[in-house]
């Protein structure tokens, strides 16, 4: 008797995209893959709430679930390559790392 229109839900599409994002990022500093990681956990809990509310009424919840998934691997990543960023300029310092050729020089010492 009567139909019940499914809608999609509002961000799921944008927290998809975030968390590919996310991912492909993760290698600038991953200072952009975190924010864009982030970005995409709050637009999902947003959604996540919508969803709760009436399951019944969106299409495409595996969309939504499948951006948070990417965008907490996508955070991992970054904070991985950050510690990975930070160690090498503790290690060799910031200098050194500016400098190709000094750099070269502190590599040879290490063999």
């Amino acid at each position: 008797m009567f139909e019940f229109e499914q809608k999609q839900l509002p961000n799921a599409t944008a927290v998809l995209v975030l968390g590919i994002l996310s991912i492909v990022t993760c290698c600038c500093y991953g200072v952009l893959g975190i924010i864009l990681g982030v970005v995409a956990l709050v637009l999902y809990s947003k959604d996540a709430k919508l969803y709760k509310e009436s399951p019944s009424s969106y299409t495409n919840y595996s969309n939504l679930n499948t951006g948070r998934i990417l965008a907490i691997i996508g955070i991992v990543l970054s904070v991985l390559f950050l510690i990975y960023v930070i160690g090498l300029i503790a290690y060799f310092g910031f200098e050194t790392l500016q400098n190709p050729e000094l750099l070269q020089e502190k590599l040879n010492e290490l063999q």
